[in-house]
């Protein structure tokens, strides 16, 4: 809780560059765009829509979420965006998820 918290009182989203918040479980992965000024989530992904296109890999799955959410935001003109990784370490599905965003259009 204190390094989600620490992590966190230095980022800030606004509507031009919303912050990128990122939940992993044992079998999902989520993400969100959210505007702290307001308090508005202006855009989510999630691994759990793509229960159904078959079997893939946690990290793969991320990957793809990222990809979608960075293609969702370049339709609604968001260019660029704060990455929150929350107490997460930059590796792995955390990793391959931002990768995919930039590959989707948006500048982390």
């Amino acid at each position: 809780m204190r390094r989600v918290a620490r992590t966190r009182a230095v980022i800030s989203g606004t509507a031009e560059r919303p912050r990128l918040t990122v939940r992993r479980s044992n079998r999902y992965f989520y993400a969100q765009l959210v505007d702290d000024v307001k308090g508005n989530t202006l855009l989510s992904a999630s691994s759990f829509t793509l229960e159904k296109a078959g079997k893939m890999t946690k990290t793969a799955s991320a990957g793809l979420v990222g990809e979608m959410i960075g293609k969702k935001a370049t339709e609604k003109g968001i260019k660029s965006a704060v990455f929150d990784r929350r107490s997460y370490k930059f590796h792995g599905r955390v990793k391959s998820f931002v990768d995919g965003a930039k590959k989707g259009g948006l500048t982390i």
